[in-house]
């Protein structure tokens, strides 16, 4: 792997003025065509008219949209490429902020960014549809049919050939077989999953404050199952927003009596895949917050009443979230062939190459273990980040015939925000190889700016510059707690 591909592109086209690139897409009209997949389901090929290089991205995420944005104006605004974004969500929200969609102290329809408009604005198509399956000989990627909420289809099953196709469609929770952790724990992958939880607590809060008894033991506590990243400042949102909900007129419930957070771990510490004295820093705060944590604690079951231990404890809970370990889609294990790991994961080599020369992947659904390391890369925002620019440049040199090259993964270290109250971490490499400790103040401007950069990544530094100062305006005229 890592050769270089000749590929013959067609003549470029006169480049076009820049404001005409900024609002529109290149005009390529599409081709359809039937064809019956092995399942014997039909599926309409589609097919853009042209002899363009076919680049699809599949996955919208952190690394998959800021990848196809820069292919987008790079290669598509220029006629250099065709390029396709398949994503089965029609928005997207970078996955770090889910905790705060739960807890309540983000509103959704404000950090939300259309497909269709990043596509139109930055060169490349959006196709709705998840990924169901590859044909790696036609090579054709298969999405299958989607529905609305009332069951009403919007899209039948298609597929799209590729000449280049990448993979990027992330990690789920991994429920290790848990019993009951599928029908009564919550588990934070998607933006809709973060929304319900929320909605249930908060319903969860107007129920208490207006039955006719009293609010009973364990109604309105809250079990987090894992004390990675995700977890634990869950619980520290879930603190602070909690207790700005009843402060806009709960007035019969008593958060520091009535509300419980419990957060379980089955290794000995929290953040166990961070550095100790991070996890330590972290766990110090959440219990000055009240969060009762729980370590070498090991889940058996999950009820509508609560969490049961191996121990034999019991924990009641009115809501339940599952943060514990990830794993890949299950589509992974359709794919054609193409190696993966026994979590699901795709094995990729130091080019960001699976099996197959003609597929690249990316992000959280990838297994890379560089040569020397003790470790995988770990499923964290910069390593999606880092990928996404590597092989942006990668595709380039495929393009253009030339050798690919080795990505070199570095990690710049672990921020931690627990909400108001601090951030936690280290920066790695700063001073002579070395980390350096940061918290307070300028650790939680320091994970601001991992945002940041996502969105500059997608939108450019102007941009980004007027929509944070639009919302700190703003910010001051609404409620700081999702109350509906």
């Amino acid at each position: 792997m890592g050769n270089a591909i000749p590929i013959k592109n067609s003549k470029k086209a006169p480049a076009m003025t820049t404001s005409t690139t900024k609002k529109t897409n290149p005009s390529i009209r599409t081709k359809l065509e039937t064809i019956t997949l092995p399942s014997g389901e039909e599926s309409l090929i589609v097919s853009p008219d042209t002899d363009l290089h076919k680049i699809i991205v599949v996955g919208g995420g952190a690394g998959g949209l800021e990848l196809v944005t820069h292919l987008g104006d790079r290669l598509g605004r220029k006629k250099r490429a065709h390029v396709t974004l398949l994503e089965r969500s029609r928005t997207h929200i970078w996955k770090p902020l889910l905790h705060e969609i739960a807890a309540g102290s983000m509103d959704v329809a404000r950090h939300e960014l259309g497909y269709l408009a990043q596509g139109h604005w930055h060169g490349f198509r959006f196709r709705y549809g998840e990924m169901t399956g590859l044909d790696r000989e036609r090579k054709l990627v298969h999405t299958g049919a989607t529905y609305d909420e009332e069951g009403r289809r919007i899209t039948p099953p298609r597929s799209y050939p590729y000449d280049t196709l990448v993979i990027a469609i992330g990690s789920v929770s991994n429920d290790f077989g848990t019993p009951g952790v599928a029908k009564h724990a919550i588990q934070l992958d998607t933006p809709e999953d973060a929304e319900r939880f929320n909605q249930r607590l908060i319903n969860a809060c107007i129920r208490a404050n207006t039955q006719a008894g009293d609010i009973k033991p364990g109604q309105l506590d809250v079990a987090v199952i894992g004390a990675g990243a995700t977890g634990s400042e869950l619980c520290a949102e879930l603190h602070h927003t909690t207790r700005g909900l009843v402060a806009y007129g709960l007035d019969r419930v008593d958060p520091e009596r009535d509300i419980k957070i419990t957060l379980l771990d089955a290794q000995d510490r929290i953040l166990p895949a961070l550095p100790e004295r991070l996890s330590v820093a972290a766990a110090q705060a959440l219990t000055k917050l009240g969060v009762e944590i729980r370590t070498g604690a090991f889940v058996s079951e999950v009820t509508a009443e609560g969490v049961h231990l191996k121990s034999g404890e019991f924990i009641p809970s009115e809501l339940v979230v599952w943060a514990a370990g990830v794993r890949g889609p299950d589509v992974i294990s359709k794919l054609d062939g193409l190696e993966a790991t026994k979590s699901n994961l795709l094995v990729i080599d130091e080019y960001l190459q699976t099996s197959d020369p003609n597929i690249f992947a990316l992000g959280d659904c990838t297994y890379l273990k560089p040569e020397g390391a003790d470790a995988p890369i770990p499923p964290r925002a910069q390593a999606a980040h880092q990928e996404a620019s590597h092989l942006y440049k990668q595709i380039r040199r495929r393009l253009g015939g030339t050798q690919l090259k080795k990505f070199t993964y570095r990690d710049f270290g672990s921020l931690v925000s627990l909400g108001e109250y601090t951030t936690v971490g280290s920066l790695m490499g700063f001073i002579s190889g070395r980390s350096m400790w940061i918290e307070g103040s300028f650790a939680k401007m320091m994970y601001l700016m991992l945002y940041k950069m996502h969105q500059t990544a997608l939108h450019g530094v102007t941009k980004v510059v007027l929509d944070t100062l639009s919302r700190m305006i703003t910010r001051r005229t609404e409620p700081h707690v999702k109350l509906h």
